[in-house]
């Protein structure tokens, strides 16, 4: 993982935050939506003046609404950092430790296709979001405990550490996006891979196609493409 650029001082903080008004109310839901916007396309380093100016307002609006980059994308990415977190209260219940694991992992994949802003925050080490810091702990929790009773169940190598898994599975989040612009199915491919390395048994079927070498040069361009700011 690599320590995201967003700064707390891209912001200027305000501490005068009034109770919101009906327009108030809709000048943080129009920086909201277009944040939303914003992000997926660039990423989180994306410019909050193009935020501001999207949303229809000015700057100061956004600086009263929102006194911290991660404040902005705290409000942005909550439902989705929800949905993450239910999916890995879902991945804990299920019987099978090993198909838990797997369906959990894919949600995640599926997350970082549809959206850069997610890709980001699900694989940087930004910091000062505490709903990221609870989801990543509960994560972590999540993996540790899938891992400890894969291996008891028989499913999972013994030789094998939750942290062998989290650092395999960051570095192919970092790659999802670019695999899925070269072949939108090709993620599943190397998730399956991977997750086979951890396995006792008998490998799966791969549920995608090997890329081409015209698609294997977009992944790599797309991986060496420089963040956008």
């Amino acid at each position: 993982m690599h320590v995201s650029h967003a700064r707390t001082t891209d912001i200027p903080p305000r501490s005068d935050t009034p109770p919101l008004r009906a327009d108030a109310r809709r000048n943080r839901e129009a920086v909201i939506a277009a944040a939303r916007e914003v992000f997926a396309a660039q990423g989180l380093d994306a410019p909050l003046d193009e935020i501001a100016r999207r949303a229809g307002v000015g700057n100061a609006t956004l600086y009263r609404r929102f006194s911290t980059r991660q404040a902005l994308i705290e409000a942005v990415f909550q439902e989705g950092l929800d949905t993450v977190l239910r999916a890995s209260e879902r991945a804990r219940e299920a019987e099978d430790a090993w198909s838990g694991l797997t369906a959990l992992e894919e949600e995640i994949c599926t997350l970082l296709v549809t959206d850069h802003g997610a890709k980001d925050l699900l694989t940087t080490g930004i910091r000062g979001i505490p709903a990221l810091d609870e989801l990543k702990q509960h994560n972590l929790e999540t993996v540790t405990l899938l891992v400890h009773r894969a291996q008891r169940q028989g499913t999972m190598r013994a030789d094998v550490t939750p942290e062998d898994l989290l650092v395999s599975l960051g570095a192919l989040s970092a790659a999802v996006p670019a695999l899925s612009a070269a072949a939108p199915d090709a993620w599943r491919r190397y998730l399956t891979l991977l997750l086979d390395g951890f396995r006792t048994g008998g490998a799966s079927p791969l549920p995608a196609p090997s890329l081409t070498r015209a698609q294997l040069d977009t992944v790599m361009h797309e991986l060496a493409a420089p963040a956008q700011t």
